[in-house]
């Protein structure tokens, strides 16, 4: 155990063990080929620690250990017990909350206060929101003619394989583990090769909550070696993943290989558009909010805001102002900070490759766009917020996700001619309208290709709230109670009560 952690000090001083292993049947392993990922500190391009990564064979062991859990005590648990766990799950976490949201800043880049006060609370939240889902998954009783009785049963799925990204580390984990968990599946999962350490230490905390071993196996590994393990395994009956559009279709194209069930949450260019009698204060700040937090790393960021060309100059101004005032561009740690760098450096130069395209198809850069330096001795992956103007929907910047605090502000004149922008994607994720006339904004939401719509908000995702999107942004939804339907299999059994041959 002792060569599998590694004792780190944060840099705002907080002092733990790390596990730096694999997680398989409640017991720390290393990669069966010594390979190592090494977690790099986006702030300051420190090294932060290294960790095994797992191999193929390494997958298999998983597996075979998530299996023989379902076959065995945890498929024969009664589900107000596994509930029960899932509860105490949940509140380890919310024990653990500095600690794991110190590991989320150190390891992720972003701010602390938002990782502790809003991705921790979700976790814990969606957690124990479905630990009180386990005992209430029922089938029902079809009533056909007094001589049948024909009944479902909702059965777990099997050994699910899952996949996460590195831009919610935890809370895409908890987004999977709690509706497979409350089902009674058993999981192999495995975290982002850029965020490899808050997850591994969720893992000590499963062990400690008392859930057999082999019902929850963590994985780190490289995604073209783990990850299309996971999604091409025979042993494994179904694999959600969290990521990229291009990366979802290979994902569905290696789990065709047995047919797996397969929910993927993938990418978005997500519009928001004002309407000339918005309450244009709250536009803004919720476009704000729509496109910068989390550095604009979110599946779902508002990156394209289209506005009535009535205040189309209005809105710029007072835009761009909220990103000066609001977006402080600094250490993570520090509770000033609303903007920390970008994840990895791959990130950081694919978001400053689109400013230069953005400038080269002619667009206005009308805020930011260049690299950020002014943080410690001019180290890290920092971008400052950018803002593009006089924008056409050919431009790849209109087109293309760029994953940053990047956004592209269009004009339109007509609502028809708003919901043709929006509407003129391959993604279809998020969305939001802001406008006070209550019968457009249902009229706008009815008719925008998206999984799902804000009306004078953006970003407030709840998991009591289906999430899921619709064209290239994915297949299925998770959170809520739709996030259920995923983790089970309806069985229908027909007993014959009087059709006699």
């Amino acid at each position: 155990m002792s060569s599998l952690t590694v004792e780190l000090t944060a840099p705002n001083g907080k002092k733990y063990t790390q596990p730096t292993g694999l997680f398989i049947n409640n017991e720390w392993v290393p990669g069966s080929k010594g390979n190592k990922i090494t977690s790099i500190n986006p702030t300051d391009e420190s090294e932060i620690t290294e960790v095994h990564a797992a191999e193929p064979e390494d997958v298999d062991k998983a597996v075979e250990a998530a299996r023989a859990a379902f076959k065995g005590p945890w498929r024969e648990m009664p589900p107000t017990e596994r509930g029960d766990l899932m509860y105490k799950l949940s509140q380890l976490v919310e024990a653990n909350k500095e600690l794991l949201a110190t590991i989320e800043t150190w390891d992720n880049g972003k701010p602390y206060s938002v990782a502790l006060n809003e991705d921790l609370a979700e976790v814990s939240g969606c957690l124990k929101y479905y630990a009180g889902y386990a005992d209430k998954i029922h089938g029902q009783v079809i009533d056909t003619s007094t001589a049948k009785l024909a009944y479902t049963i909702r059965e777990p799925v099997g050994v699910c394989g899952q996949i996460i990204p590195w831009n919610y580390p935890l809370g895409m984990a908890a987004w999977k583990l709690g509706p497979a968990l409350a089902c009674g599946n058993t999981v192999v999962i495995k975290a982002a090769e850029q965020t490899p350490l808050s997850i591994l230490v969720l893992a000590n905390l499963i062990k400690d909550a008392g859930f057999p071993p082999g019902v929850v196996n963590v994985l780190n590994g490289y995604g073209r070696v783990a990850g299309a393990a996971i999604a091409s395994h025979l042993g494994i009956d179904k694999v959600a993943f969290t990521g990229s559009t291009a990366t979802g279709r290979e994902i569905m194209k290696m789990a065709s290989v047995n047919m797996k069930n397969i929910t993927l949450e993938t990418g978005g260019k997500s519009p928001l558009i004002v309407f000339e009698d918005a309450d244009m204060e709250q536009a803004v700040k919720w476009s704000h909010i729509g496109i910068m937090s989390n550095m604009g790393q979110i599946c779902t960021a508002t990156s394209r805001i289209l506005v009535q060309d009535s205040i189309y100059d209005q809105f710029v101004e007072a835009f761009k102002k909220q990103v000066e005032s609001t977006s402080k561009i600094g250490d993570p740690f520090s509770d000033e900070t609303f903007q920390g760098p970008q994840v990895t450096k791959a990130q950081y130069e694919r978001v400053l490759g689109y400013i230069e395209a953005g400038k080269s198809e002619g667009a206005t850069l009308a805020l930011g766009g260049e690299a950020y330096k002014n943080v410690g001795h001019g180290k890290g992956f920092f971008v400052t917020p950018t803002v593009f103007t006089n924008v056409k929907a050919s431009m790849r910047v209109f087109r293309e996700e760029v994953f940053g605090p990047f956004v592209v502000i269009v004009s339109f004149k007509t609502e028809e001619e708003a919901l043709e922008k929006a509407n003129d994607t391959t993604y279809g994720l998020g969305s939001a309208i802001f406008t006070k006339d209550i019968v457009k904004a249902h009229r706008m939401a009815r008719k925008i290709e998206a999984g799902m719509v804000w009306i004078n908000s953006s970003q407030d995702s709840d998991f009591r709230i289906p999430f899921g999107g619709v064209k290239q942004s994915g297949i299925g939804r998770e959170l809520g109670e739709a996030g259920l339907e995923a983790y089970t299999n309806k069985k229908a059994v027909h007993v014959n009560l009087g059709t006699w041959l």
